[in-house]
């Protein structure tokens, strides 16, 4: 994987790294992208690579040793002779190093060295050593500030306090503990937890504040609910919420191959609730707005919808359907991106969020990977292996659908991984935005509508409504509507249709008091006449429904359906059939 740097007005360096089949780079850019002079290439292939969270420093290990060096300088802080870890992770302040490597077993030493490390990077001694059998949630969660750190330890919650490892200074006991998430922010820390359901007891998810885990009351909230085989958690910036996606491995109605899934909501004041979302089906991403008050799910059959939910769960915004399964908020959240990666054909929709107005509409196809820079101006796209092994490479852009740099991976060789380098929060401003692409030498790959497909015997006539695969939904703004129309909430639909059902009733009082005189009008298709001749009767009733039966072919053909010789016969007998009518009545 290689790190690039980034250029921008207010004077500020951002890298991008980069690791591959031919080993690991630092990038500097854009717009002119280009190899860090102060980072050495590292030839050997690289297993995984990581910036600190504030971008200061950069890890790797390439199967001999792991690195730490200072970014930009590319000055040595660090190495440790460590050639079977495959996993790092930084502490929020760069105290602490923590490495991984696979937990193995031999004859010859059956009670192997314990394989997950914490490291001193100011000295570059060992803190503490764990035993952890598994990659999923190998690394201690850790408090911004280092005050708190949390393992999984046999479905237990073990605390420890500024980094004391050695001793465990709290723990939350709840039975079979499966997964916790530690809120992000300032004290005091937050901690939710899920415990899966048994024997006909539903699942929960509950959220403490450390360190009160005692007595019944202990708890800010709780939300119980079945059908959940597992659960992904997400707290908003502010650790005020976390939606909590629920989802089962098989549906048992049979709608999907993919399970079901559920969203829920849990706040710290004890509020929860379930997300209602308008359209069936799975529900492909899930992510707050840095602004913590609202977040956005895509979910449905596709075509998928997109919509923005309020902290009150009630819709702030629907983007439509499109062909979409993830999104992406920028970093300062003034941007939205909806885009459809993986199986789909790589179609992005850029959003300004204060204007709800799309941007751009670029396309890439063939994408495994998306981020933000975290200057809020550019993305970066890439096709990775193992997921795709050809056609490698990445792509920076800028957000009005412009292409700045692109780097094709050579046929034989294979991008593994991107990474932008992470800033601190409010390192860059948010900037007004822009609606006109940016002008580059390789320039934009705006997305061209795609043709539906349509079977050969109906490729030469006027589309139909009929002859549409699925029914395109445009946003909540650009939808059709009458002159002068306004948008009007659910509470004023509903007192119209009051005033109204009062209004048609004070008619039909008086209506009852004092029936008008009826002027029988011209005779019409519709009217109905008697003649006290059953025959007589039955063969009006026969002109009335071949009439009426016109009546409907006529508005197809207007509509611009193909009629067949036989339908344009019986609508050429209509003048005919009029004067029969006529006749008889």
């Amino acid at each position: 994987m290689i790190p690039v740097q980034i250029i921008e007005k207010m004077q500020r360096l951002e890298t991008r790294t980069f690791r591959g089949s031919d080993g690991t780079s630092l990038l500097c850019g854009p717009p002119s992208c280009q190899e860090s002079s102060e980072f050495k290439r590292d030839e050997l292939q690289g297993k995984h690579m990581v910036f600190s969270s504030d971008g200061s420093l950069f890890g790797w290990c390439n199967g001999k040793q792991v690195s730490v060096v200072k970014v930009p300088s590319g000055e040595l802080v660090k190495s440790f002779d460590l050639p079977k870890t495959t996993a790092l992770q930084f502490s929020p302040l760069n105290n602490i190093l923590a490495t991984w490597q696979q937990y193995t077993k031999t004859q010859d030493n059956p009670q192997e060295d314990a394989n997950l490390q914490l490291w001193n990077l100011q000295t570059g001694s060992l803190v503490k050593a764990f035993y952890q059998k598994k990659i999923t949630g190998w690394c201690p969660s850790w408090a911004e500030d280092e005050s708190i750190a949390v393992r999984n330890v046999n479905n237990e919650l073990h605390f420890f306090e500024n980094n004391k490892f050695e001793t465990i200074a709290n723990k939350l006991h709840l039975q079979k503990v499966s997964e916790f998430v530690l809120s992000s922010g300032p004290q005091p820390n937050k901690v939710a937890a899920y415990v899966p359901g048994n024997k006909g007891c539903p699942s929960f998810v509950r959220l403490y504040q450390y360190p009160n885990f005692g007595g019944p009351n202990s708890a800010l909230a709780n939300k119980s609910f079945f059908k959940a085989d597992k659960v992904i958690m997400l707290w908003n910036t502010k650790a005020t919420a976390v939606l909590v996606t629920a989802s089962t491995e098989v549906d048992k109605t049979g709608a999907s191959y993919y399970g079901q899934q559920t969203l829920h909501y849990v706040a710290t004041n004890g509020e929860s609730a379930i997300v209602q979302l308008p359209k069936n089906g799975p529900i492909y991403d899930v992510c707050w707005s840095p602004n913590s008050t609202e977040f956005c799910v895509v979910y449905g059959f596709m075509p998928a919808k997109a919509t923005i939910f309020n902290h009150k769960c009630e819709s702030v915004f629907d983007f439509g359907t499109g062909p979409r399964n993830a999104a992406f908020y920028s970093p300062q959240g003034h941007i939205l991106v909806l885009a459809g990666f993986g199986t789909l054909r790589g179609q992005m929709e850029v959003w300004d969020m204060k204007k709800y107005k799309q941007v751009s509409k670029p396309q890439t196809e063939d994408t495994t990977h998306f981020s933000w820079c975290p200057d809020g101006e550019h993305v970066m796209t890439a096709t990775c292996s193992p997921r795709l092994r050809v056609s490698n490479g990445y792509k920076i852009w800028h957000y009005t659908g412009t292409v700045l740099y692109k780097h094709e991976t050579p046929a034989n060789k294979e991008l593994w991984e991107v990474l932008w380098q992470p800033f601190p929060t409010g390192t860059f401003p948010e900037m007004p935005v822009k609606y006109q692409a940016l002008p580059s030498e390789l320039g934009s790959t705006e997305s061209k509508p795609a043709q539906a497909y349509r079977p050969p015997a109906l490729r030469n006539k006027p589309p139909t409504a009929s002859s549409k695969l699925h029914e395109e939904e445009p946003a909540q703004n650009m939808k059709p509507s009458a002159a002068g129309e306004k948008q009007v909430s659910k509470a004023a639909l509903k007192k119209q249709k009051r005033r109204e059902a009062k209004k048609a009733a004070k008619q039909d009082g008086k209506s009852d008091e004092a029936p008008p005189p009826v002027i029988d009008p011209a005779p019409t298709v519709t009217a109905t006449v008697t003649t006290g001749d059953p025959e007589l009767d039955k063969k009006i009733r026969n002109l009335k429904k071949k009439l009426k039966a016109i009546d409907e072919l006529k508005e197809q053909q207007a509509a611009g359906k193909m009629m067949q010789n036989n339908q344009l016969e019986k609508i050429q007998k209509e003048a005919q059939l009029l004067k029969e009518l006529e006749d008889l009545e």
